[in-house]
C-alpha cells in the first residue's frame, strides 16, 4: 500500500492488478495492469511534480472575493517563505550526509514524492532517474520492480516509508525516541489518505484527462506512449476510480477528500505543524502525497473548501527549494 507497482497501485490503489472485465479489449487490460502504473499520483501520489504532485503555480480563486483572499494569502505566504526559507531546512551534519543518492521514480507517484519531501526538507542532494512504466529498463538491474527505489552510497532501499525510516536513522543516529502521534499519522497517510486521492483526481472525464496530461508531461514516455497513455489511460482510470469508490466505501469523493483534509488540520490542533514548530515525518508524508495533486482541480477544491491551505503554505516555505541535482 505504500509502494507503487502499476498505474493502478501507483494511483493509490491497493497493490493488486485490476481484474479484467468481460468484453474489455486486451489494450485496455494492458492499460489497467501496466500503463496505468505511470499515472499516479495523486493521490499523487500524486503528479511531486514537483508533482498525485513540481507545483504549477496558478490562481485558483473562483470569485472576485476569493481572488482577493487568495491574493492576500499568497502575499503572506511569500513573505513567510522569504523570512524562513533559509533557516527552515534541517540539513544533516556534514559527516552524516550521504555522498551519492539516486532516486528511481515516477514523477507523479505520491510515494516517490513522500521520499522527495524528506530529501528536500533535509537538503540532501539527490539525482533522479525517471523510470519508463512500460519497459522499466531503468530498473532492470534490480530484483525489485516497483518505485520508489533509492540507492544511497550503493545500498538499495525500497518502500517509501521504510526508505524514510532508514534515511532518518542515518542522519539522526542518536534519535531512538518513538513518537506515537507521528507513527499514527504516518500510518493514516498510507492506509487512508492515499485511498481518497484516485477517486478524486479521476472523478470526471475532464479531471482524468487533466491528471493524465500532468502524468504524460512529466513522465518518461516516448511520443507514441505519451499520446496513447493520455487518452487511453484517462479513460481506464475514470472507470477504475468508480471501482475504488466502492472498494473503500466512498459515496462522495469530494466529501471524503475534504473530510481527510479537515481530519489532518484537526490533528495539528493549532500548532504550526504536527511536529510543533518544525515538521515531523508525518507532516512530510502528508505534504509529499498531496504535492502532485495540489494544482489539479481536486487539490484546488480541497484548499478552497477546507482549512488545510495555511498548513500547506507553511510546509512549502519550510521544505523550500528542491535539493534535486540537475541531470
Amino acid at each position: 500500500m505504500r509502494r507503487t507497482h502499476n498505474l493502478y497501485s501507483h494511483f493509490l490503489v491497493a497493490r493488486r492488478t485490476v481484474p479484467p472485465c468481460s468484453g474489455v479489449s486486451s489494450f485496455r487490460v494492458a492499460c489497467e495492469q501496466k500503463l496505468v502504473s505511470s499515472a499516479l499520483y495523486s493521490s499523487a501520489t500524486a503528479f511531486d511534480p514537483n508533482r498525485w504532485w513540481l507545483p504549477l503555480r496558478y490562481p485558483f480563486a473562483s470569485t472576485a472575493s476569493n481572488s482577493i483572499k487568495a491574493g492576500v494569502a499568497g502575499a503572506l505566504s511569500f513573505s513567510f517563505a522569504l523570512s524562513t526559507a533559509v533557516e527552515a531546512k534541517e540539513p544533516p551534519s556534514p559527516e552524516l550526509l550521504p555522498k551519492d543518492v539516486v532516486l528511481y521514480q515516477y514523477e507523479a507517484c505520491p510515494f516517490c514524492n513522500k521520499v522527495k519531501a524528506f530529501l528536500d526538507y533535509h537538503d540532501i542532494p539527490y539525482k533522479v532517474v525517471e523510470v519508463n512504466p512500460f519497459s522499466k529498463k531503468e530498473i532492470k538491474w534490480s530484483d525489485y520492480k516497483k518505485v520508489p527505489i533509492l540507492v544511497v552510497d550503493g545500498e538499495q532501499l525500497v518502500d517509501s516509508s521504510d526508505i524514510i525510516d532508514k534515511l532518518s536513522h542515518m542522519i539522526h543516529p542518536k534519535n531512538s525516541v518513538v513518537d506515537e502521534e507521528e507513527t499514527k499519522w504516518r500510518r493514516w497517510v498510507d492506509e487512508h489518505l492515499v485511498h481518497v486521492l484516485s477517486p478524486n483526481i479521476y472523478r470526471t472525464t475532464s479531471e482524468a484527462l487533466e491528471s493524465f496530461n500532468y502524468i504524460t508531461t512529466h513522465g518518461n514516455f516516448s511520443f507514441t506512449e505519451r499520446l496513447t497513455t493520455k487518452y487511453a489511460g484517462a479513460g481506464v482510470m475514470y472507470m477504475v476510480s468508480k471501482k475504488l469508490k466502492k472498494k473503500y466505501g466512498i459515496t462522495d469523493e469530494r466529501a471524503a477528500l475534504y473530510d481527510a483534509a479537515q481530519t489532518w488540520t484537526k490533528a495539528i490542533d493549532g500548532r504550526d505543524f504536527l511536529g510543533g514548530s518544525r515538521p515531523n515525518l508525518a507532516d512530510l508524508a502528508v505534504f509529499g502525497v498531496l504535492r502532485p495533486i495540489r494544482h489539479l482541480k481536486a487539490g484546488r477544491d480541497m484548499v478552497e473548501n477546507t482549512n488545510i491551505g495555511e498548513w500547506y503554505q507553511r510546509m512549502e516555505a519550510v521544505v523550500g527549494d528542491s535539493s534535486r541535482l540537475p541531470a
